[in-house]
């Protein structure tokens, strides 16, 4: 996330005098397994009650400063204040934008009295550590105790029962100082749980529209394998550059992020021996656009895709949303020359009086206050809840044996896929965490109401069924396992099986669907 304002002057500050960190971690797990389609799976569980919450992020340090505590509306009064790094000269006392000790930031920028008076009014705060700008706390922090109490600190000095951990760029990358991050949050959270309290710990990640990099679902899987109970991944839905296909939208590359980071999640869950069913998984995802004009010029998020992005996080059951940055969240005043220098402290686009926050926040009930009580635990699978059934099925139901050409769509559990590519016999729902490895593209839920659709085939005889022994020209078409070819050079003894492991070398294409419909069209 980009950290405006975040970078000061490191002047020489009061260092703080940060408590050790004692705790007892006990943890106990109940497992019960049973098998599903051939995996074991943990159970019994309730689903998540949270309700979705909207708070916008308020960078505490940037200059003009922003009066975050006093709300210009109710989508202003829960505020994710940013950001809390390591000081300067001492890596594990907790700082401010490596700017103000927390000593300091109540001294000169009354920071405290300002929190108080936003929680007069009904507001919740949640505090995010990292940004791009600075250290993580965990980044130069080797001693995993004192990392424990720097965190500790800030969470007591707040009273806060939500934290927010932004990791990216060489924060993201650095895997020494992921481990230790996930397993200073497991001692916190397990010793707050040990005296009757309790802390939701969100991870906000970078993501492109094919979702979390390896970087961060390796932070992820450390926090899960630190046994840390993760409240949510926070995807920054925003600069995806060239990961953004020509053509595509900001909110279509967001909602496709959103998507494939929420299928990632459950597969690093289901690796750390967790199962939980898509409802929970959706309520374990926030989102958080940059609104109006992103550092990349040529991407905008638009009122329209505030507006947008507010109906599916409603649809899908997103479990937070947030913005950068309610200091941006005004119209540029006409001293703003360029957006070539994307500001800090307003949006770049034209709002008139609308508000980015009061679009997004729309129907959002939730508080960060009551995130915390939420404790993740496995849920049961029901096999019979997945099965598909034909008559409700727009598409085939996906079969192990049959033969898949590229933008065939099938169903399987419940959900339409699309095959990317030739395709036999690879599950739909593979629980792979990238999408360049399966053939199958998540299309979206089988709708309420659907009909089975006329899928265009072959009339019987249209093609004779490939021989090794006969002679093919170029042009020439046959019929392999029930999948049409064409021969792209002269070729005998052959097979069209090879089409798919080496499309380059063999003689055999494939037709596509297009070309299929061509056929039966013109039989008719």
């Amino acid at each position: 996330m980009s950290a405006f304002g975040a970078t000061r002057p490191r002047t020489t500050r009061r260092r703080l005098s940060i408590p050790r960190l004692i705790v007892a971690l006990i943890v106990t797990a109940g497992v019960v397994t049973g098998a599903v389609f051939g995996v074991q799976w943990m159970s019994a569980s309730a689903e998540t009650k949270a309700q979705a919450w909207f708070a916008g992020y308020a960078d505490v340090t940037a200059t003009p400063s922003f009066a975050f505590e006093s709300p210009t509306s109710k989508s202003g009064k829960n505020v994710v204040l940013s950001f809390i790094v390591s000081t300067p000269g001492d890596a594990c006392a907790p700082s401010w934008g490596a700017a103000y000790s927390l000593d300091d930031a109540a001294g000169s920028l009354d920071l405290d009295r300002r929190i108080a008076r936003l929680q007069q009014g009904g507001g919740d705060i949640a505090i995010s550590f990292g940004g791009q700008a600075n250290d993580e706390l965990a980044t130069g922090c080797t001693d995993v105790t004192r990392l424990a109490a720097a965190y500790s600190a800030v969470i007591d000095r707040y009273k806060i029962t939500t934290i927010d951990l932004d990791i990216e760029g060489a924060n993201l990358s650095n895997t020494a100082a992921n481990e230790r991050r996930a397993e200073a949050l497991a001692l916190v959270q397990a010793q707050r749980r040990g005296i009757g309290q309790d802390l939701a710990i969100w991870l906000t990640l970078p993501v492109s529209p094919s979702g979390l990099d390896q970087n961060g679902q390796a932070a992820v899987r450390d926090a899960l394998v630190k046994k840390v109970d993760i409240a949510g991944v926070n995807a920054m839905t925003m600069d995806y550059g060239s990961s953004l296909k020509a053509g595509t939208s900001e909110l279509a590359g967001t909602t496709q992020a959103l998507t494939a980071t929420q299928r990632q999640l459950g597969i690093l869950y289901r690796q750390s021996g967790t199962q939980l069913s898509d409802k929970t998984l959706w309520s374990k995802i926030g989102v958080t656009p940059m609104i109006g004009q992103n550092d990349v010029q040529s991407e905008v998020f638009t009122l329209a895709a505030a507006k947008s992005l507010n109906s599916f996080v409603l649809d899908h059951g997103v479990g937070r949303v947030s913005m950068w940055s309610l200091n941006r969240d005004i119209v540029c005043g006409s001293n703003y020359v360029t957006l070539k220098i994307v500001s800090d402290s307003c949006s770049g686009v034209d709002q008139g009086k609308a508000k980015f926050a009061d679009l997004l926040a729309s129907s959002l009930k939730g508080r960060p206050l009551l995130s915390a009580a939420v404790v993740t635990t496995s849920e049961p699978v029901d096999a019979k809840a997945l099965k598909d059934n034909p008559a409700t099925s727009p598409y085939r139901i996906w079969n192990a044996a049959s033969s898949y050409l590229e933008g065939t769509k099938i169903v399987w559990h419940h959900n339409v896929y699309q095959a990317k590519w030739w395709t036999r016999g690879d599950l739909p729902d593979n629980p792979v965490l990238n999408e360049w490895e399966t053939p199958w593209l998540l299309v979206g839920p089988v709708l309420k109401g659907e009909k089975p659709i006329p899928v265009p085939t072959l009339p019987t005889g249209t093609y004779p069924d490939w021989t090794g022994t006969v002679q093919y020209n170029k042009g020439d078409r046959v019929l392999f396992d029930d999948v049409p070819y064409e021969a792209k050079w002269w070729t005998q003894a052959q097979s069209p099986a090879a089409a798919s492991s080496d499309p380059d070398g063999s003689p055999w294409v494939p037709l596509t669907l297009t070309q299929i419909k061509e056929v039966t069209d013109a039989s008719k």
